[in-house]
């Protein structure tokens, strides 16, 4: 694959973002994309510095994007950035005009892990029109824990304002009106290792997609814990679950 490094000015953000691009030397453009979103402590560099997603995505003709998603949980603050557009709507529409990639939603998912799995899950449930297949990671899919020490009430606050538990960035909010809304929803697949603190938060959101009816895979049967070793091992499974969705065949 070759690699892209892209300095652009998000207007959404207000600011000068940076976003690692892989792109495919495999297959006939336009090609399918795959955003791929970072843990809260990482930058859009980590997937390719802690893992080896470049030799498991090389014979696939999809486009790899790693953004840069700050602190922000991928949502639309309160008092605050609008991660989930940024990255919803205005870095496709960015993407697609740099690399004539895919333009529809047959061409576009999302994957990512931790507060990058939160944020798959939440903008796939948020924008269920956009996304062919969304995929989560050991995913703080019940939002952030203050208890742990690593968000303080103030952030907390201004990404949802009194609560997140009934809020605009709910996923079991926002699974519920995707539902009712009558678009046929993205594939979505859920993983979670056994040793990890965030398994019962993902076990809980199983249970309550599964009481909505709503279709997906889930695995928290897994050796390993909040940690790159496990990441590593299940982002090929990732790309290859996407590659389904999106109808794509691997380079013989």
């Amino acid at each position: 694959m070759s690699f892209c490094q892209l300095h652009w000015n998000s207007q959404t953000l207000q600011k000068q973002t940076t976003t690692w691009v892989l792109l495919p030397e495999v297959g006939t453009p336009p090609f399918a994309v795959f955003y791929l979103l970072h843990g809260l402590s990482d930058d859009h560099t980590m997937w390719m510095r802690r893992t080896r997603i470049e030799a498991y995505a090389d014979r696939w003709p999809i486009i790899i994007v790693m953004p840069d998603g700050g602190r922000g949980f991928y949502t639309n603050h309160v008092a605050g950035p609008k991660w989930a557009t940024h990255i919803a709507e205005e870095l496709p529409a960015r993407i697609e005009r740099t690399f004539g990639a895919k333009t529809t939603r047959d061409g576009r998912c999302i994957g990512g892990l931790s507060m990058g799995g939160y944020g798959a899950m939440r903008l796939a449930l948020g924008y269920p029109d956009r996304y062919v297949s969304a995929n989560s990671h050991s995913g703080a899919l019940l939002g952030p824990s203050m208890h742990r020490g690593v968000i303080s009430m103030d952030e907390y606050h201004q990404m949802f304002g009194a609560a997140y538990e009934g809020s605009d960035s709910d996923l079991l909010v926002l699974a519920k009106r995707a539902k009712t809304s009558g678009v046929t929803l993205p594939k979505l697949m859920i993983d979670c290792g056994r040793d990890d603190h965030l398994l019962e938060a993902n076990r809980t959101v199983h249970r309550e997609l599964a009481a909505l009816q709503i279709e997906h895979a889930y695995d928290d049967d897994l050796p390993g814990g909040h940690d790159w070793n496990y990441w590593d091992a299940r982002i090929s499974t990732a790309i290859e679950f996407h590659a389904r969705h999106l109808g794509v065949q691997p380079a013989s």
